[in-house]
C-alpha cells in the first residue's frame, strides 16, 4: 500500500460543468479542458514528490478520504475529482490504466478538517 496526500480541495463536478458551458464571453470553449489540465498538473507535483519510482503492475484498489473545510459541497460533487486523480496516476505511470483492466474498485470516505483540507489516496495492489 502507498499513500498519496493532495493538499487543499480540487474542483468538483459543479465547477467542471460550469467551466464546460460556453455561456459567458469571459470563458472560451476550452475552459473545462484547461481546468482538467491544470488540476492534473497540480496533482502531479505531489505524485512526483510522494510516489517517486512507484509503479503498480497489477490491478489496484483505491481508498479516497476527502477532508473538506466544511460541509458546503455535496459528497457526490466532491468525489468527482477522482477522475483527475486517476488520470494523473496513469499519466505518471503509477497505474497502468484507470479502466477495468487496471482498477478493481475504489472507496470514498468524507470528513471535515477546517485547517487542513486535503485528499488522501491509499493505493492497494490486487493480485
Amino acid at each position: 500500500m502507498v499513500k498519496l496526500v493532495i493538499p487543499g480541495t480540487l474542483p468538483n463536478l459543479n465547477d467542471y460543468t460550469y467551466a464546460n458551458r460556453s455561456i459567458s464571453r469571459k470563458r472560451n470553449f476550452n475552459s473545462g479542458a484547461k481546468m482538467k489540465r491544470e488540476t492534473e498538473e497540480y496533482i502531479t507535483v505531489f505524485i512526483r514528490q510522494q510516489l517517486r519510482g512507484v509503479s503498480f503492475k497489477n490491478k489496484v484498489k483505491l481508498a479516497f478520504t476527502w477532508y473538506e473545510p466544511n460541509r458546503k459541497r455535496d459528497m457526490d460533487n466532491i468525489c468527482f475529482a477522482k477522475k483527475f486523480i486517476l488520470d494523473a496516476l496513469v499519466r505518471n505511470d503509477v497505474i497502468k490504466t484507470d479502466g477495468w483492466q487496471g482498477v478493481a474498485g475504489f472507496y470514498d470516505e468524507f470528513d471535515i478538517s477546517k485547517n487542513n483540507p486535503r485528499i488522501e489516496v491509499e493505493i492497494y495492489e490486487v493480485e
